[in-house]
């Protein structure tokens, strides 16, 4: 919002050219007007650097009073197609002007095939052993029927190599809540992977806690995911630990990953006891004395 207010746009030219230079980007919450306005910037920066695969992961990091303490996981969220694209438009009827709304979803083979390959590489690569593919192509059979097809069809180049399955997103966002440590790791669509991964969010102890990375081709922008929050600004009590996951994640990107986990390890020694947790996370710490604690604790 400031840059929109100096500049007239969210996105300024240079901070775009300075994202194409150097191919990486460490990102804090972006506010986007909710109704009216200008259109998400996040949504905008997916589409200008072709960010085609969201990666979500959730780590357990708080063991006390936690229904679940041993989730490990990774979600996969195909970013630039589905109901995102922001296809829509309103139909006017006798005097309303918005009488009817009406969007549209949009999935393309290419896409699909994509962020399929991605997620099961990236399974390969990190030592995952299976991933559940979560579509809802008994009710919308051609949108995400297609995504389901062509996943599958993709999945049998991996045979003997990971143990693939599928389910509908709704029983997925159940068995989440019931019994979670039977996913590793989540494929699925933009929409989907956007409300269940702040489910899973939810089951390691809050958005405070995760992390997310933007692949593309060309580019990748690291985020924590959660929003913006301007009620708190400035009085020392936010907590910084998705900002430090997700710049975690762009170390494991730049080939540095035993920086990034030196720094995932310092954050679970932190995240130990009440006194150096902030306070959405039940503790007592300032910004500035958690801070000081994950660099008390780096190795």
């Amino acid at each position: 919002m400031s840059a929109y207010e100096e500049h007239g746009d969210p996105l300024p030219q240079a901070m775009l050219d300075n994202i194409r230079e150097t191919r990486l980007a460490l990102k804090a919450p972006l506010e986007t007007p909710i109704g009216e306005g200008f259109r998400s910037a996040n949504v905008r920066l997916r589409e200008e650097f072709k960010l085609y695969a969201n990666v979500r992961p959730a780590v357990s990091y708080l063991h006390d009073r936690r229904r679940y303490d041993n989730i490990d996981m990774v979600l996969i969220r195909e970013n630039t197609e589905g109901l995102y694209v922001g296809v829509e438009h309103f139909i006017p009827i006798d005097n309303d002007p918005k009488a009817v709304a009406e969007a549209s979803g949009i999935i393309t083979r290419s896409g699909c095939r994509r962020i399929a390959k991605y997620t099961f590489n990236y399974a390969i690569k990190n030592g995952r052993k299976k991933v559940t593919i979560v579509h809802k192509a008994n009710i919308l059979k051609a949108l995400t029927g297609l995504f389901l097809e062509t996943a599958l069809d993709v999945g049998r180049e991996y045979e003997g190599k990971l143990e693939i399955e599928d389910r509908i997103v709704d029983n997925t966002a159940m068995q989440l809540v019931t019994n979670p440590s039977q996913f590793d790791m989540i494929l699925t669509t933009n929409m989907f992977g956007d409300i269940l991964s702040d489910e899973i969010a939810g089951l390691i102890g809050g958005l405070g806690l995760a992390p997310g990375g933007n692949i593309g081709e060309d580019a990748a922008i690291f985020e924590a995911v959660h929003g913006t929050a301007p009620d708190i600004a400035g009085k020392g009590i936010a907590n910084p630990t998705a900002l430090l996951l997700a710049a975690a994640m762009m170390l494991d990107h730049v080939d540095e990953k035993p920086l990034g986990d030196s720094l995932r390890a310092a954050i679970k020694e932190t995240l130990k006891e009440p006194e150096t947790r902030t306070g959405d996370l039940g503790g007592t710490a300032s910004t500035k004395e958690y801070t000081a604690a994950v660099i008390n604790n780096l190795s």
